[in-house]
């Protein structure tokens, strides 16, 4: 294996573990954002139940008023009707009574279908109340704990940052361009294994003096099809190894007992 492809390989993992806090960090404001439009709902959703009660009382106040007025008003025209001089005069006054007291029934009835709707209404409030104060609770700390993650992302960010600059310093600046310039096409996907001769970026079979080359490890090589830059592991012979191991146990334990 090239001797600067584990440096490099080391770079793409602190770059993709830094990439992954970036987006961490910046999906803060997002987050917060979102569920503060979440409670802003809900408060609409209250403000909308508060106007609705506080519209059906002032519509009550208002009938309740003017069944007032009305009274005072069939009041003073029963006193009128004991001065009337004429049967004409006296259905007059009675008339005019008579059409106070419709009203007055009438804003009676509304009164009675108001106070029907008020009780579910003024419920409603009561428990959204209830409801949007634990919410508006849950939401400030949940808000903290995401501000104290973002904060601790930041801290390990940097600490990463630094030791990606250490480790960048280490890599022949030729090396690091390439590196670099292949990144921002392919991510954390850009220092990628050769398995059965075969890039497994862009799924490429390599050339055979090219993969002659780049299993001899003494070159940094990059994919002649898409630029990756390659490493190669050769397989393991596990029998082969078992054997050795074997071998090792059997040397190390000195002669073997006498037939």
């Amino acid at each position: 294996m090239a001797p600067e492809i584990e440096l490099v390989t080391r770079l793409q993992t602190l770059d993709t573990q830094i990439t992954e806090l970036q987006r961490a960090i910046a999906a803060l404001p997002r987050h917060i954002a979102e569920i503060e439009k979440a409670l802003d709902s809900h408060n609409r959703r209250l403000e909308a139940d508060r106007a609705a009660l506080a519209a059906n009382q002032k519509e009550r106040r208002s009938l309740e008023d003017d069944n007032k007025t009305q009274e005072q008003k069939i009041s003073k025209l029963r006193d009128q009707m004991l001065g009337a001089r004429t049967n004409e005069q006296y259905r007059a006054f009675q008339s005019e009574i008579d059409f106070c007291a419709r009203a007055i029934r009438k804003a009676e009835d509304r009164i009675l279908d108001l106070m029907g709707e008020s009780e579910p209404l003024d419920a409603n409030v009561k428990a959204a109340e209830a409801a949007l104060k634990a919410e508006k609770a849950s939401v400030e700390a949940e808000k903290a704990e995401a501000r104290l993650k973002s904060e601790a992302d930041k801290k390990r960010m940097a600490e990463l940052q630094a030791e990606r600059a250490a480790m960048a310093a280490k890599l022949n600046p030729k090396v690091l361009r390439l590196y670099d310039h292949q990144r921002r096409k392919w991510g954390s996907n850009t220092v990628v294994e050769v398995v059965e001769g075969r890039c497994t970026g862009c799924q490429i079979n390599l050339r055979p003096q090219f993969l002659q080359d780049l299993r001899r490890g003494d070159q940094l090589m990059a994919c002649e099809t898409c630029g990756r830059i390659l490493f190669y592991n050769p397989p393991v012979n596990l029998e082969h190894e078992m054997a050795a191991g074997t071998g090792g146990a059997l040397n190390s334990g000195g002669s073997t007992p006498a037939a």
